[in-house]
């Protein structure tokens, strides 16, 4: 059982490495990084950066594995939930900027007024449907 243990451990690590190494890979081609460190004024903290991403990757890898719950229930899910919801925002948002999406999707559309009200729609549909996927059944 220990040798199992030990294995299925070090599929999800390798796992986690080459997924998060993709993941920073991409991210930093389009050049999300610096857009998102400039937008915070956080520029010399990208090493953490990628180093979150490393070590997210592998945790979330591991725990999906091995299938473990977070400790203290729901209230430390819904601030674990809180925490990611954030941060899959600002990455969405720096990617969005980078690619140009919402100008190009305002031009399109002949949108001139209402593009803030456009983003929050987004942002509100995401919370909602996050909040949807973990508490309902």
């Amino acid at each position: 059982m220990l040798v199992k243990n030990v294995l299925l451990f070090l599929i999800a690590a390798a796992g986690g490495g080459v997924v998060s190494g993709g993941v920073f890979a991409l991210i930093s081609l389009i050049g999300v990084f610096p857009q998102l460190a400039s937008r915070t004024a956080t520029a010399t903290h990208i090493a953490a950066y990628e180093s979150c991403i490393i070590w997210g990757g592998i945790a979330g890898n591991v725990i999906s594995v091995f299938e473990w719950g977070i400790p203290g229930g729901k209230p430390i899910l819904l601030v674990f939930g809180l925490f990611c919801g954030i941060y899959i925002g600002c990455f969405a948002m720096a990617l969005a900027e980078i690619l140009k999406v919402i100008p190009i999707f305002a031009e399109r559309a002949r949108l001139v007024q209402g593009i803030p009200y456009i983003v929050l729609a987004i942002a509100a549909g995401k919370a909602l449907g996050s909040y949807y996927q973990m508490f309902w059944p």
